[in-house]
């Protein structure tokens, strides 16, 4: 089952979102279940918050792969939503 999550950024928290890039980029990889994903740019381009489908089996494990980002974990998230997602465009 597909589950978008979309995530923002906290205002002015850019640099705790590059300090852990890399731990998130290598959780994406581990963990296997990443369809698509990528950050949310503001209006001069500057990343500000993600855009990621998992495909996992149901809403409990799309609930902690997210609790288990390690963005999640550094408290970069102001604020996301997590639903179910139907792909009908792209594969």
């Amino acid at each position: 089952m597909l589950f978008a999550l979309m995530a923002h950024d906290k205002p002015g928290a850019l640099e705790v979102r590059k300090a852990n890039r890399d731990a998130h980029l290598a959780y994406i990889r581990e963990t296997g279940c990443v369809a698509q994903a990528g950050p949310l740019l503001d209006g001069e381009g500057a990343m500000c918050g993600s855009l990621v489908i998992l495909d996992l089996e149901d809403r409990a494990a799309a609930e902690a792969w997210v609790a288990g980002d390690p963005y999640a974990k550094a408290g970069l998230f102001a604020s996301h939503t997590l639903r179910p997602w139907n792909r009908v465009i792209g594969g």
